[in-house]
């Protein structure tokens, strides 16, 4: 009998039987089975001798994919782990585990189709060709330059969209051919030769020496202030586990931070990282995970889903930035990356390294508690100093576009003096508003309750929450008077900074400027030679990157999170700034940041400014101990959006009631309430927040509740999920309605 995972949204295994003919499939081979009129692609998660069906009622799997298992013990340990702290259907947990490609039921080493030019086609005149049809002959160039083993032709899409039409004539004329071929395998060769890394100091000596230890495994929190060096203490680390033979894993929140980083690590470790991230073609994709899970990959960097790569020889997992809540899934599986590679890093026995300049609160208290090991580094490395902070007072002095006269003084200082400034804004677009001069009117989306953003250049107004654009309009809608942008994003303050410095070159890095492949690297390569005088840019410009002339740093908006109604709030504001501050100053010129607040006399700046990261999280951690929040109770948020409020509201009290059915005194009901935006793409959305002194007692309740939710009638009008440990909830303010079981107080952890 086979317990078969298949990708379906219920939350238990299916038994099937294994295939007439043939061997029966080991745990974490895929298989092939009927579902209901379809034919899935499903994973063995365990063999059984019975099951709840009469052994007539069962079907046989239709043929096995796999002759060994994809997923080792280790992987389905945590896969099984996944389901049960997230209370999401195990299926869709395995499919989330897989790459694309296998979970379609294609083969661990695919037969792809490749495009390569022949001995016909490397002697022809590309130039005159060019002349008569560019696009064929920069399909030819690119064929060229690849060699006579060719290109994959998903590889060749991406590179130019358009190929096929340009190639038609092309292959008539006998100038490139098709023909397949087994999928490229990983080549961990191509890197260059290793480069010594630079004399540790005290700090940094100290630190490595206790990730050295011969203490009990676990994991280690480095808090570093910026430019303190951490990156070059995991990489000794991680050169001991790979000197030994085994592979290391390194998580980072973004695909932005990628380059940079696998940039360092191919110089100091001589070693080409196996990459796994959502920028991949498919194939290639596949190619890394398939490297990691044989072993051939020993140094493996990827986003958030990389958790789940299988290693041959695991020895030590780093997550780079932990703070950042990019480690927290937020749609379907809504697992956090952080917390699971702390799982699997117990559950293997390995070694978990977390970096930051500014710990979450989460992670400080597992520290204080003794569950894992605080590492600090006080000082930046190369002495180089910490920037200098000041406030300034847009009272006082008001922004113009987003600018006000002093930090435009001091952009003036700092480019005279050969530095370069970085303006933080995070908020892309070119303003978050276009109103009515007249009656007041606001654009707003049609299908969310939110305002359109305004997109200059392109002509459009655009919803940065469910995708939808509209032309940019001249007058208002309602009453046809003119219409003018509102407030500013990184569009208008690059419009602004080219009209105040005229002749110095301004370059935006958000996501609206690094769409196109390759936008990103080369934008932060331009700011990384300081042939860029002035970066606008969002949190992607905050985190790790490294700008040696960069030696000012602007906070045009620095207000949005003092009044946010989100206890995490000051939280990730502080962290925000401090990340983004950190970017100033970290060669030997002294770093100086501007904050642009309407609030000076706020105590979070004195708090800030005065005891930096450390004292907000202090401050912080006993006023959430005080108030029974995180990380001193737990969290869970059922959630539900259907097309009519009623549905969506009705669906959460039917969840309201089963569980104060089952109530524990220590788990506290609360709701349901609409969601701070309340209709997305269409949807209404509502909420019900669960939350505990007790984790047992919080799981267990979910547990029951998944089951009665997934056989509800009501179930079927609505999408619905739960989330554990939420971390996006804009406000999470106790509803005055809603039921309470217990008075909820303190204890339990986070993370």
């Amino acid at each position: 009998m086979l317990k078969v995972a298949v990708n379906v949204p219920l939350s238990r295994e299916f038994d099937y039987l294994p295939p007439a003919d043939g061997p029966v499939p080991a745990p974490g081979c895929r298989v092939l089975v009927q579902f209901g009129p379809r034919r899935q692609v499903g994973v063995v998660l365990a063999l059984a001798d019975t099951s709840d069906l009469a052994r007539d009622k069962l079907r046989h799997c239709l043929a096995v994919l796999d002759e060994t298992p994809l997923l080792g013990a280790a992987d389905l340990q945590l896969v099984r782990f996944t389901s049960s702290y997230y209370h999401h259907p195990i299926g869709e947990v395995v499919a989330a585990a897989l790459p694309a490609l296998l979970r379609q039921g294609k083969s661990l080493h695919p037969i792809v189709e490749m495009i390569a030019v022949t001995e016909h086609g490397t002697s022809a005149d590309i130039e005159a060709l060019a002349k008569r049809a560019p696009k064929q002959a920069e399909v030819l160039e690119t064929l060229c330059d690849a060699g006579g083993n060719g290109l994959e032709a998903e590889h060749l899409t991406e590179l130019l969209p358009n190929w096929r039409r340009a190639a038609k004539a092309l292959f008539e004329k006998g100038l490139i051919q098709r023909f397949e071929a087994r999928a490229g395998e990983f080549d961990e060769t191509l890197a260059p030769a290793a480069e010594p890394g630079p004399e540790l100091n005290a700090d940094q000596q100290a630190a490595l020496a206790t990730l050295r230890s011969d203490k009990d495994v676990g994991a280690f929190l480095i808090e570093g202030v910026t430019g303190s060096g951490k990156t070059e203490v995991y990489l000794q680390r991680m050169q001991d586990i790979i000197d030994e033979g085994r592979q290391v894993l390194v998580l980072v929140p973004e695909i932005g931070l990628t380059p940079q980083l696998v940039s360092r690590l191919r110089k100091r470790l001589g070693i080409e990282p196996a990459l796994l991230h959502s920028g991949l073609t498919d194939n290639e994709r596949l190619a890394a995970w398939r490297a990691a899970r044989s072993g051939a990959a020993r140094l493996v960097v990827g986003t958030r889903s990389a958790i789940f790569t299988p290693l041959q020889n695991p020895g030590l997992i780093v997550v780079d930035e932990e703070h950042d809540h990019s480690f927290k899934q937020q749609e379907g599986l809504r697992y956090s990356a952080r917390d699971l590679a702390i799982v699997r890093g117990r559950n293997l026995g390995i070694p978990v390294i977390l970096g930051t300049a500014t710990p979450t609160l989460e992670m400080l208290r597992h520290c204080r508690d003794g569950a894992y090991e605080l590492v600090r580094l006080p000082k930046r490395a190369g002495g180089a100093r910490p920037p200098t902070m000041r406030l300034v007072d847009t009272v006082r002095s008001p922004a113009t576009d987003g600018i006000s006269e002093p930090l435009a003084a001091a952009i003036d200082s700092h480019l005279g003096t050969g530095g370069q400034a970085l303006i933080f804004l995070n908020r892309r677009g070119f303003a978050p508003t276009l109103i009515c001069s007249s009656c007041g009117h606001i654009a707003g989306c049609e299908r969310c309750d939110s305002r359109l953003t305004v997109h200059a250049r392109s002509r459009q107004l655009r919803c940065h929450h469910c995708g939808a654009t509209r032309p940019l309009a001249s007058t208002c809608s309602e009453c046809g008077e003119t219409v003018k942008p509102l407030g500013e994003g990184t569009e208008r303050l690059e419009e602004a900074l080219r009209e105040r410095f005229p002749g110095k070159t301004v370059t935006r890095i958000d996501s609206d400027s690094t769409q196109r492949k390759g936008a990103m690297v080369a934008a932060l390569d331009l700011a990384k030679e300081g042939q860029a005088d002035i970066l606008v840019g969002t949190q992607m410009l905050s985190k790790g990157h490294h700008f040696p002339k960069l030696t000012l740093v602007g906070i045009v908006n620095a207000d949005q999170g003092l009044f946010g109604t989100d206890f995490r709030s000051g939280e990730r504001m502080a962290q925000s700034i401090v990340q983004v501050a950190g970017r100033a100053g970290r060669e030997h010129r002294a770093g100086e940041v501007l904050i642009q607040t309407a609030f000076p006399e706020h105590v979070f700046w004195s708090t800030l400014i005065s005891g930096g990261y450390e004292q907000v999280a202090e401050e912080a951690l006993a006023e959430r101990e005080a108030t029974h929040w995180p990380p001193f109770t737990r969290l869970a948020l059922v959630r539900s959006a259907a097309h009519q409020r009623a549905d969506a509201i009705g669906f959460l009290e039917f969840a309201q009631q089963a569980l104060l059915a089952h109530c524990s005194e220590t788990l506290r009901v609360l709701g349901p309430v609409d969601a701070p935006m309340a209709r997305k793409a269409g949807r209404h959305r509502a909420q019900l927040l669960l939350q505990s002194s007790d984790r047992p007692a919080l799981h267990m309740a979910l547990r029951e509740l998944r089951v009665t939710l997934e056989q509800s009638p009501a179930a079927r009008k609505v999408r619905w999920s739960i989330d554990v440990d939420p971390v996006s909830y804009t406000h999470l303010t106790l509803p005055t309605t809603g039921s309470l079981c217990g008075c909820g107080g303190g204890g339990g952890g986070g993370g």
